[in-house]
């Protein structure tokens, strides 16, 4: 994300994390590491907020349709939530 490059100012930049589970699988590792790496990339995207005053940042990370997912994964999700956003 190091050659980012902002080409007009913006007030509130909102993401929809998608696709981390699929990421991981076609990478053929565990969809928990797919949130995990997720994570990562929204802490690298946040600090670009910073660099570049976006005072909003908006993250819609658990849907509805996320609780039918396997309790392991949902468990494993929300300490994603806790290890890295508090």
């Amino acid at each position: 994300m190091e050659n980012f490059k902002l080409t007009k100012p913006l007030n509130h930049l909102a993401i929809i994390m998608d696709g981390n589970g699929r990421w991981a699988k076609k990478r053929g590792l565990p969809r928990t590491l797919g949130h995990k790496e997720g994570c990562k990339r929204i802490i690298e995207i946040f600090n670009l907020c910073m660099r570049y005053n976006i005072k909003v940042f908006t993250l819609y990370a658990f849907s509805t349709e996320n609780w039918n997912r396997p309790q392991e994964e949902i468990d494993c999700l929300f300490k994603y939530i806790v290890e890295f956003f508090l």
